[in-house]
């Protein structure tokens, strides 16, 4: 289940990459509206951090405590996006893909957590 932990090291890498490149982009299609000036720079912010982050898989995968902070880092963005979908908050067209794709690498990160034991 390594290749697991190696998908949600790219799909970080690449909001990484998309926040830290053209953040209003991201703002549009994941959030439905603009982003303000500082709201543009905390979203490069986060994308260097997520690019950090995501560098935490490489050279090793496959070590537990990588595949333990995705498996945080997709329940708690899973959570919070749902949240601003359910709570009236202004969405994009990608919020709700957004929202199935960090199920899913929840559901498969805490199935390996889960057979390691």
């Amino acid at each position: 289940m390594r290749w697991a932990t190696i998908a949600a090291a790219v799909e970080a890498a690449a909001t990484g990459l998309i926040l830290l490149l053209a953040p209003a982009l991201f703002g549009r299609l994941i959030l439905g509206g603009e982003l303000s000036e500082p709201g543009e720079a905390l979203g490069r912010l986060t994308g260097i951090a997520l690019l950090g982050f995501a560098l935490t898989s490489w050279p090793d995968p496959s070590a537990h405590s990588v595949a333990r902070a995705m498996l945080a880092y997709n329940l708690l963005a899973t959570l919070y996006l749902c949240y601003l979908g359910i709570a009236g908050k202004p969405v994009g067209m990608l919020l709700w893909p957004a929202v199935a794709l960090h199920l899913l690498f929840t559901v498969l990160l805490g199935w390996r957590a889960g057979s390691r034991r």
